[in-house]
């Protein structure tokens, strides 16, 4: 869509194009809605863009999904909204490798029995306990369910529904990780091999709702796939269809408002000006972006947009591109990912820099990758990801990086050198294969998302967030809509499903048009 057309030639205006976005936008477009969705990069795409250097392509924020195949859920809504021109590829029968202290390794494989029999394989006398966390699980994604049904329903049904359906929700939702499982396993070690993985969603343990980790934890339960042609392809299936039904997808185009006519959402403001207008308004920035950025004082003061305010971003994260160039897999690379916890405490995983790293996880995605083609030369790219806190470059934000470029650049390095220290400890053998590196930063991820201090999972995973009710789809002001993880759950896949459930709360035919 060119800028000569009339900038009220919409139905609908989608802030954002990560994932939550791309889906609303393409859902509704499937329904025959001309949208046009505006993304501040210069890339469409939010977290599932890629980029590339020196013959090395990486993707910034997809490293694996669960429940992604044709008889998926996930995998059955991405054929519809694409036309079935996504695809994922299994990442193999062990999709994430455990390493604790005391060579305590374990593998996570699918299907869901084979990781349940590999536990108890590991602590014998704890197999009715680990039976008891997975129908734990069970209970808690159809609790999650339930809030999530609420979230895309108008009054007054979803207080019915929530009133129907409180006993579960509070058992399951309302409580963390830690609490539940040390209710259901007395073997501290066991607790922690279960929790393990909570980087998938960026919430501590022992702040996290259960109903989190049981959604993104079972939703990996019958394997891990990857995108086929790596996470841009997720782009390329999705802005098609938006501009097959007389849509348009703007990269680099920023909203710095939400216009507000009369109580009602009737348009948005680029940073340069411009103003677009429609009957509905989609904000797949993030909840608290756009109560804090977005809308007029007025709104912001209304009770929904108060509370969603107080909700902390998720944590942040540091992170090392690597670009081999050799056999990798022959010197310790897999298709699955590995989690490194240099203690048996897993809440204990966010790094202060100054100490050693308590944890890291890192992946292989050219491994996962069946269209990858490694050339004459073995190419082949790596990551390593370390979750952090923003304290550790707040000293920098709001420009103090460009006020002390020399210190930056120190810093910089400093962090860069301790992650790469810590990679040749666990792949010695592939550390003479690196010939690129490049490390990304909590600031450069809050510059490309826009996201409040580097928290690329959107707001806390606390059960104060699956509980609150200002995190429904539709706001309370007529014409605007919520939309992606902030919805739903973190992750790619929570920004699907958030995704689905922002559009259909625009038109709840979505749920009938999408298997």
């Amino acid at each position: 869509m060119t800028a000569t057309l009339p900038n009220s030639d919409f139905d609908v205006i989608l802030v954002g194009s990560g994932m939550g976005g791309m889906t609303t936008a393409t859902a509704l477009s499937r329904l025959d809605y001309k949208v046009l969705l505006l993304e501040q990069a210069k890339t469409i795409g939010g977290l599932t863009h890629a980029f590339s250097r020196n013959g090395f392509t990486w993707d910034v924020g997809l490293h694996y999904c669960g429940l992604f195949g044709q008889d998926q859920p996930a995998g059955k809504m991405l054929d519809w909204l694409s036309g079935g021109t996504i695809g994922f590829q299994s990442v193999g029968t062990v999709y994430d490798t455990l390493h604790f202290p005391d060579r305590f390794d374990i593998t996570v494989a699918r299907p869901a029995a084979a990781y349940k029999m590999e536990l108890k394989d590991r602590f014998p006398d704890n197999a009715a306990e680990i039976d008891a966390y997975f129908e734990a699980l069970q209970s808690a994604v159809a609790a999650m369910h339930m809030v999530a049904a609420e979230r895309s329903m108008p009054e007054p049904f979803a207080s019915a529904h929530r009133w129907w359906n409180e006993s579960e929700i509070q058992r399951w939702c309302a409580r963390t990780t830690s609490e539940v499982i040390a209710d259901i396993v007395s073997d501290a070690k066991l607790a922690a091999v279960l929790s393990a993985q909570w980087g998938t969603y960026g919430g501590k343990p022992t702040q996290a709702s259960f109903g989190v980790h049981a959604t993104i934890m079972s939703h990996y339960l019958d394997g891990a796939g990857y995108p086929v042609g790596g996470a841009a392809a997720i782009a390329k299936g999705l802005v098609p269809v938006i501009e097959a039904a007389g849509g348009s997808a703007r990269a680099g185009t920023p909203v710095n408002a939400i216009l507000i006519e009369d109580g009602k959402a009737v348009g948005v403001r680029t940073t340069s000006g411009e103003e677009f207008q429609a009957p509905v308004i989609v904000s797949a920035a993030g909840a608290g972006e756009t109560v804090k950025r977005l809308l007029p004082e007025e709104i912001g003061a209304q009770g929904w947009a108060r509370e969603i305010s107080t909700f902390k971003p998720s944590v942040c994260h540091f992170e090392v591109y690597f670009g081999f160039e050799g056999d990798i897999a022959r010197h310790g690379a897999t298709r699955s990912n590995h989690w490194f916890h240099e203690s048996w405490d897993t809440d204990d995983a966010i790094w202060a820099v100054a100490s050693p790293l308590p944890m890291a996880f890192v992946s292989f995605p050219s491994l996962k990758d069946p269209t990858h083609d490694p050339g004459p030369s073995n190419k082949h790219t790596g990551q390593m990801m370390v979750l952090a806190d923003w304290s550790a470059v707040a000293g920098f934000a709001d420009g103090g990086a460009d006020e002390r470029p020399a210190e930056w650049a120190a810093f910089k390095q400093d962090v860069e050198a301790k992650l790469i220290a810590f990679f040749a400890k666990k792949f010695p053998a592939l550390v003479p294969m690196i010939v690129y590196q490049e490390l990304g930063t909590p600031l450069a991820t809050a510059l490309f998302t826009g996201h409040e201090k580097g928290g690329f999972y959107g707001v806390e995973t606390t059960p104060r967030r699956v509980l609150s009710e200002a995190l429904k789809a539709r706001t309370p002001v007529p014409g605007l809509f919520l939309t992606g993880q902030d919805v739903m759950t973190p992750g790619i896949a929570g920004a699907l499903y958030g995704g689905m459930l922002g559009a259909a709360a625009v038109d709840p035919r979505v749920f009938q048009r999408f298997k």
